[in-house]
């Protein structure tokens, strides 16, 4: 079943912080990424889906340190009842936070993930949310990471999107993994 014919009724907007779109700390292509997850903001928000804004809280000294610069979210956030900001300190956005119990009382069931970075905090959020019995969608095009530098004597580096491809890939079992940005569709929850 496509997303049209079964629209999402969430978008987690994952870690889309300043340290990973803005400066050194960039990702690659962070200038399409930000393209694909506000294109993405602002369909759920026409639809009156429920977004929210999860937001890494980093040890001291990381790039991502509350209240620093690279900590800020890079989207605008319109708060209310729809769109909603959750802070978390584990890649897992489910894990300490109250992003479980807002998608139920939402009566939320299926759901889109997208955002900062691929093989940790998206698949790690995505993983949970399988495991909770949602139906989950990660645009092929709406997450990415860095490189892996080489290890020298043991591999050769490996690209970003290599990555963020292989991440998505070992979520493909349950979740949908291929569908483009371009194609997503939203709805109001149920409740």
């Amino acid at each position: 079943m496509t997303l049209r014919e079964n629209p999402a009724e969430a978008l987690l907007v994952v870690d889309v912080q300043s340290a990973f779109v803005t400066g050194p700390g960039a990702v690659p292509e962070a200038d399409s990424l930000l393209d694909r997850t506000g294109e993405l903001i602002a369909r759920a928000r026409a639809a009156g889906a429920l977004v929210v804004h999860v937001q890494n809280d980093g040890p001291p000294a990381a790039d991502c340190e509350p209240n620093t610069p690279g900590w800020e979210l890079h989207h605008r956030v319109e708060p209310g009842p729809a769109e909603l900001v959750i802070r978390k300190v584990r890649d897992d956005s489910f894990e300490g936070t109250s992003l479980g119990a807002l998608l139920t009382d939402a009566g939320v069931r299926s759901l889109v993930v997208c955002g900062m970075m691929s093989e940790m905090y998206v698949q790690a959020t995505a993983r949970t949310a399988l495991a909770r019995g949602y139906r989950v969608v990660v645009p092929y095009d709406a997450h990415a990471t860095h490189d892996i530098p080489a290890a020298p004597g043991i591999a050769d580096a490996v690209p970003a999107a290599t990555v963020s491809r292989v991440a998505a890939w070992a979520l493909s079992r349950d979740a949908d993994v291929t569908t483009p940005t371009a194609s997503v569709t939203f709805t109001t929850p149920p409740s």
